[in-house]
């Protein structure tokens, strides 16, 4: 399929009224949002895993193509995943490129992946940085790797908001698994103060958390 035949499928498949709404929710800087539904976008993205190269070789005008480029690489096995995913990961340029970027195979494969993957916290790029902090999120909230994850959080700046905003939910995701280390945590108080607030912020919104825990936490949070 050439890029204007999966370009008019996708014309087809749009709505007007929810690419509004997408455009209003994603605010992508540098795309065109078409408004066609994820599921859709998830199933052409299947169609086109044995055409990776011809796939990457179509511009990114659409936000719906870059939906499509990444899905498929996430739909490769690991050892293929592998050889695209340094030349995916700069095609974000929003959030929801980024928080649906979720390769299934690194789920047999976290250890071997996490030199790669912490390789994208150095490049800085605020979309980077946020896509090495939700793989975190997704694959790695475990005790095993807890030192891991609090290396991170205290090393990364989060002055960019959607870093910021990922490095939050990353450490709200730990108190509600792993409370008292998460506490301990923060008792350090070695993370950017509005991360800090953010973070406590959406762990008590979490159902998962007792009336005592989150208690504990609007405690911790730091005044101006």
């Amino acid at each position: 399929m050439t890029y204007d035949k999966l370009l008019g499928k996708l014309k087809e498949l749009s709505e007007k009224d929810f690419a509004a709404f997408q455009s209003k929710l994603i605010k992508s800087p540098s795309q065109t949002l078409l408004g066609v539904r994820t599921p859709v976008l998830r199933k052409i993205a299947k169609e086109w895993t044995k055409q990776i190269e011809r796939l990457l070789s179509f511009p990114d005008e659409y936000y719906e193509v870059t939906f499509i480029k990444l899905t498929a690489v996430s739909y490769l096995p690991y050892e293929e995943f592998l050889k695209y995913v340094n030349r995916v990961v700069p095609l974000i340029d929003n959030w929801a490129l980024c928080d649906s970027f979720r390769p299934k195979c690194l789920k047999k494969h976290k250890d071997g992946y996490l030199p790669k993957l912490l390789s994208f916290l150095e490049n800085k790029t605020e979309f980077s940085v946020r896509y090495a902090l939700v793989t975190l999120l997704a694959f790695y909230v475990e005790e095993k790797y807890l030192p891991l994850l609090f290396g991170v959080l205290k090393s990364t700046d989060t002055q960019a908001y959607y870093v910021h905003m990922a490095a939050a939910w990353l450490t709200a995701e730990i108190l509600v698994k792993y409370f008292d280390a998460g506490v301990a945590f923060l008792k350090e108080y070695a993370i950017r103060k509005e991360t800090h607030n953010k973070a406590i912020q959406k762990a008590i919104e979490s159902y998962r958390l007792t009336k005592e825990q989150k208690e504990l936490l609007k405690a911790l949070k730091i005044k101006n």
